[in-house]
């Protein structure tokens, strides 16, 4: 009975899977608001009934994929670690760069939604969205200020380069994802690590991390929303004008 019992679960965890990825590509292919059940249930291949017997209707398994989402970023990202002896902070900031991606163009539908029809479905769901993004930007502003105490991060607005590193990276992955855009994965990593290297990070470190790096570098890790570390090493205004005025 017992095998039995695991059998018909596993069953159901399998079909409620096979309703939700074939849910994400119907939603991603004609839009939240054009998708019908029947598409669904067609693209599954199975009764509409069956379809009922996970999903109270559209909008649930809508936002269960959303939330899946969600989800699986928060699991794509690790703090920044300034005291681990084999990886420099830069290092940690370009794998973070590298998982993050990956998560978003391994599953292109799923980001393609995301990025398009998550936005505007209703107030409710907006909220849901609103929520996140204020939980990620605020932890970013908050880390961005901690770096510009520890000299790690160029002197501003902190809450204003939270919302720019945010937004350049909804946009190039929307670029890519909405507008096929020809580049890589490597290449969309590469562009991002370097954008914040070249602004407002100074994080660009040795290949092994010295006591000043760790003495400049933010807390202990944990894991959480993005962290803004980069790389760094380009000369200040300041440093600029001496050497300018030196020559």
């Amino acid at each position: 009975m017992v095998v039995s019992g695991t059998s018909t679960l596993m069953g159901k965890v399998e079909r409620r899977q096979q309703i939700l990825n074939h849910a994400r590509d119907v939603f991603a292919r004609r839009g939240y608001h054009e998708a019908k059940i029947e598409d669904i249930v067609a693209a599954a291949g199975i009764a509409r009934g069956t379809f009922y017997l996970y999903f109270k209707d559209k909008r649930a398994v809508f936002e269960e994929i959303v939330d899946r989402a969600f989800a699986q970023i928060a699991m794509a990202i690790v703090r920044v670690d300034p005291n681990d002896p084999g990886r420099t902070v830069a290092d940690q900031v370009h794998e973070n760069t590298r998982r993050i991606v990956g998560t978003l163009l391994e599953d292109r539908p799923t980001t393609k939604i995301l990025l398009s029809d998550a936005v505007g479905l209703d107030p409710s769901f907006d909220r849901k969205l609103q929520s996140f993004y204020e939980v990620v930007e605020n932890l970013l502003s908050e880390s961005l200020r901690e770096g510009q105490q520890l000299g790690v991060v160029a002197q501003g607005d902190a809450r204003m380069f939270a919302y720019l590193i945010l937004g350049a990276m909804k946009e190039i992955l929307y670029q890519v994802v909405r507008r096929e855009a020809a580049y890589s994965e490597k290449e969309v990593v590469e562009g991002i690590y370097d954008f914040l290297g070249q602004g407002c990070l100074r994080v660009r470190g040795a290949s092994k991390p010295s006591k000043a790096n760790k003495k400049r570098t933010p807390a202990a890790a944990r894991r959480g929303p993005p962290t803004p570390r980069g790389r760094a090493g380009a000369p200040s205004a300041r440093e600029s004008g001496s050497r300018r005025s030196k020559g």
